[in-house]
């Protein structure tokens, strides 16, 4: 594994050779670094302003947001709730969620609660209405891309994702103060869904797990996104594309005393879709892992038990 992850634009018109650069990125690192993703800087920067008053409302007014009930799919997420599978202490950050809004006749609205809003900021709903969309869009090109790579047809995955239980969270890692006791930003995890469209990697703190067991850096340019391969695609794929091992580690200068932003979209599958394995990606040095399917909301449900966020 090279350390000089590539950059990828995705403004490349060459359909077969995009799909090439992106697979083998994600064969290789679990991960690609992409730019030209086509999210507006206007939109983003509102985003990120939105952000940053909404972390720094006090807590009761953020707890308004907050349902244990639904297991953190929606709304507001306190400081210290979730936990990396198999980890000693809590991540040391708090979040909130916005889902897809389906309509009241649609047959996976009971997978999926509806969206809580804030009273603050001011057209929180709307903005992040809008950049789900365009998080949805940018992720449904990079899938066709996928698609290519596994010599399937690009749309393979169109109804795969349509009116999938996809999520955009805002992310708040607030200043690392006094002796954290072992805990870091994030634990050492991978991501439960198909891919993972990473805004605001470009701070410090991402790394990902090298075969040897080692930890590689990740930092695209400025505005860039971070893009990877999640479990639901590591199992649909056979272990083709891997779902890598990431953290975040904390801060060892000045930048402990600062809040860490990112904006992550977990790009999922229709919650009634089967995940079984591609017939392309079994083969005698590659039997088949998964033989039996699971519903991509069964399996979902599985992983948030381990996760600290839904309770057995």
């Amino acid at each position: 594994m090279n350390d000089k992850m590539p950059v990828i634009s995705l403004a490349n018109d060459d359909a077969n050779l995009l799909a090439q650069q992106l697979g083998d990125s994600f064969r290789t690192y679990g991960f690609a670094m992409v730019t030209d993703h086509g999210l507006s800087d206007d939109m983003v920067k509102t985003a990120w302003d939105m952000t940053e008053e909404l972390f720094a409302q006090e807590e009761a007014m953020k707890k308004r947001g907050y349902n244990a009930n639904i297991a953190g799919a929606r709304g507001y997420t306190p400081f210290k709730t979730e936990i990396a599978k198999g980890a000693d202490h809590h991540d040391l950050k708090e979040f909130w969620h916005v889902g897809r809004t389906l309509p009241e006749n649609s047959p996976l609205k009971s997978s999926m609660p509806d969206n809580i809003w804030p009273e603050r900021p001011e057209g929180f709903a709307d903005h992040f209405t809008k950049l789900y969309d365009e998080f949805d869009q940018i992720g449904a090109k990079i899938l066709s891309h996928i698609a290519l790579y596994l010599g399937l047809d690009k749309s393979w995955f169109d109804p795969a994702i349509e009116d999938g239980n996809s999520v955009l969270r805002l992310l708040h890692y607030p200043p690392i103060e006094g002796d954290t006791a072992g805990a870091i930003r994030a634990g050492a995890h991978e991501d439960i869904n198909l891919i993972t469209l990473l805004l605001g990697a470009e701070e410090a703190g991402l790394e990902i797990k090298r075969p040897d067991g080692s930890w590689m850096a990740v930092s695209p340019p400025a505005g860039g996104l971070a893009v990877n391969v999640g479990d639901m695609l590591q199992r649909l794929t056979n272990h083709v594309l891997p779902s890598t091992t990431h953290r975040v580690v904390n801060p060892a200068n000045e930048r402990s005393g600062h809040s860490r932003y990112s904006m992550p979209y977990f790009l999922h599958l229709r919650s009634d879709f089967p995940i079984k394995t591609l017939d392309g990606c079994v083969s005698a040095d590659n039997p088949n892992r998964y033989p039996q399917p699971i519903l991509a909301d069964d399996y979902l449900r599985e992983r948030l038990i381990e996760i600290g966020l839904l309770k057995a």
